[in-house]
């Protein structure tokens, strides 16, 4: 999946982007100069180039799926952090600020930046030398082929409808933006993601996703340049912000967090640091494959250390393109939603509508298109993450483990270019279903809550406890999704259950998110407690590789400070620290 917390933890506002789709406005909102065209043809030109240019480098199964395992850390930083920039998190959370002001940037920093220097550091030597090709593939060697067939059945079926409603967003906003026809945006951007993909496996994935990764940085950033020259910098767009919502905390990281009544948001610090920056957070940057499986690419110990690293310093950049279009926004956009931020979202637009229109307020021929480029970018490369996972986990956690065993190793690279096809007709599919959602959001965050969450809790008891068992892992990875899936489904059919499953009857939604999977990991680990203190566990022998405690990790020779990977997490740690007391 290429969706991470924060564009999963979009608030449920009424009718979300089915309102964008259906509310009164002109066909579309601007037009395409010859210029801009020009952009775009030449963009996807490229990435077909580069998928027919690395096919002859995508023949074994370790090329395709894990790229020959050869890539740079700075290469597989850019694409860890790349993969995770799609559409939906683009428009998701310029969103998000525009309704919850800047409480939006906790899911970059507190709910991005600890989990995933926790992934370089403590993690990445047990997934890089188990020599495994994915995260269903680590549960297989520490707790068995029913942990795994669980995970891999669960994750394939996420990534290709995440894949599907990241598929529907972009085709909507083509349509809404330039008044593309939205079958047209959606079958031929998708074909080329499946062009590319199942040509040169991984490795095309992360070459384009480092392309893409600039071309969404060089498009993103003309709206917050754009934006604060209108406004006249930081301090000027707050004092508009204040001016146009009056009596409400919009640009506070931590001020209004004492208690779920003083914040936009309806939630509490407790469920920003547990339920958000422990379970979520961790959840996601440590277990979920689309994201890990680039890591894997690394080409040595060090290098996999590193990736994560170097993504959390891009990572802690992003909020400039993300959520600064948001607060932007409010400044300049306070008609957007009428009299209130919170109230009478099906007035003329949606709180999806603010990354568009604010492309559309700043950018003309030329600038259009580079934009417009840089949200098909966002598209794709989360898409072909998405897809490319989805290949990975099929072929080897899936049909080798379960249907066909023994095959040789081209056999299963030609069912991975087989499989990203069928990845890619099955999101097509998935994104025809979401059509028929009133707010796809609901969608999106039950499904992460459902799965990445208890998973996380198995993973990391499997990593760091030696008596975690066989039974323990499959029977608490299980008690963990149904626990979160019960806690949906009584929210839903008993809206007053919120008040339980959030801790207060002021909480709203997006606390309801936090705390269900803040549950759901609960759940999981007492159950693997539980069982596995019941249970036999396997001898220590069979641990090399698998658990802390119990795993040789490959010597490093010593290095210089500059290139330790400890030194450069510490040096993000400080940058993390000091953001968040600027903004307290």
């Amino acid at each position: 999946m290429n969706v991470s917390p924060g564009a999963l933890a979009v608030s449920r506002a009424p009718h979300a982007l089915t309102l964008f789709f259906m509310t009164t406005m002109p066909d579309h909102m601007a037009h395409l100069a010859p210029l801009d065209v020009a952009i775009i043809a030449v963009y996807f030109a490229m990435v077909i180039y580069i998928g027919f240019y690395l096919k002859q480098r995508s023949s074994t199964g370790e090329e395709f799926f894990l790229a020959g395992r050869e890539m740079t850390a700075w290469i597989a930083g850019l694409s860890f952090i790349s993969a995770n920039m799609g559409s939906l998190e683009l428009m998701g959370w310029a969103a998000a600020a525009y309704q919850y002001g800047i409480l939006a940037t906790h899911w970059y920093w507190i709910g991005a930046i600890p989990a995933m220097l926790f992934l370089g550091l403590v993690m990445m030597p047990f997934y890089y030398v188990s020599k495994t090709h994915s995260v269903p593939g680590y549960l297989k060697l520490r707790f068995g082929e029913s942990s795994r067939l669980l995970a891999a059945v669960s994750f394939a079926v996420m990534t290709v409808l995440m894949s599907g409603i990241n598929m529907y967003a972009m085709a909507l906003v083509m349509k809404v933006v330039l008044g593309w026809n939205i079958h047209f945006s959606i079958w031929v951007s998708s074909l080329t993601v499946a062009v590319y993909v199942a040509l040169g496996g991984l490795r095309s994935a992360i070459f384009n996703e480092v392309l893409q990764f600039v071309l969404i940085w060089a498009g993103a950033l003309l709206v917050p340049i754009l934006g604060l020259t209108e406004t006249g910098g930081w301090s000027g767009m707050v004092a508009r912000i204040h001016h146009n919502f009056p009596g409400q905390d919009l640009t506070h990281l931590w001020r209004g967090l004492g208690s779920f009544s003083s914040n936009p948001m309806g939630v509490h610090w407790t469920g920003i640091v547990f339920g958000l920056g422990f379970v979520i957070a961790f959840g996601y940057w440590t277990t979920d494959f689309l994201v890990v499986q680039r890591v894997l690419s690394a080409k040595n110990l060090r290098a996999a250390q590193m990736a994560p690293i170097i993504g959390a310093g891009f990572k802690m950049m992003v909020p400039i393109i993300v959520i600064l279009p948001g607060l932007l926004g409010l400044a300049v956009l306070p008609h957007l939603l009428p009299e209130t931020l919170a109230a009478h979202v099906a007035g003329s637009y949606s709180y999806n509508a603010v990354l568009p229109l604010m492309l559309v307020r700043y950018c003309g021929p030329g600038l259009l298109g580079l934009g417009i480029t840089a949200l098909i970018a966002g598209f794709m490369s989360g898409m072909a993450g998405n897809v490319s996972a989805f290949s990975a986990v099929w072929t080897y956690d899936i049909y080798r483990a379960q249907i066909r065993k023994d095959a040789a190793d081209r056999y299963y690279v030609a069912m991975g270019r087989w499989s990203t096809i069928l990845g890619v007709l099955v999101s097509i599919g998935a994104a025809y279903l979401v059509m028929q959602f009133a707010s796809i959001m609901d969608y999106v965050q039950a499904l992460f809550s459902f799965f990445i969450a208890p998973l996380f809790g198995t993973v990391i008891l499997g990593m760091l406890w030696k008596r975690a068992t066989s039974a323990g892992g499959f029977w608490g990875l299980l008690a963990g999704t149904v626990v979160s899936v019960g806690l949906y489904l009584w929210v839903h059919f008993n809206p007053a259950a919120l008040a339980e499953v959030a801790l207060s009857v002021h909480a709203k939604t997006m606390a309801e998110n936090l705390y269900r999977a803040l549950w759901a990991w609960i759940a999981c680990v007492l159950v693997t407690v539980v069982v596995s203190l019941f249970t036999t566990p396997k001898p220590e022998s069979e641990l090399n590789g698998l658990v802390y405690g119990a795993t040789v990790i490959p010597h490093q020779e010593p290095m210089v400070l500059y290139k330790n990977h400890w030194f450069w997490a510490g040096i993000v740690i400080v940058i993390f620290f000091v953001l968040n007391l600027m903004f307290w």
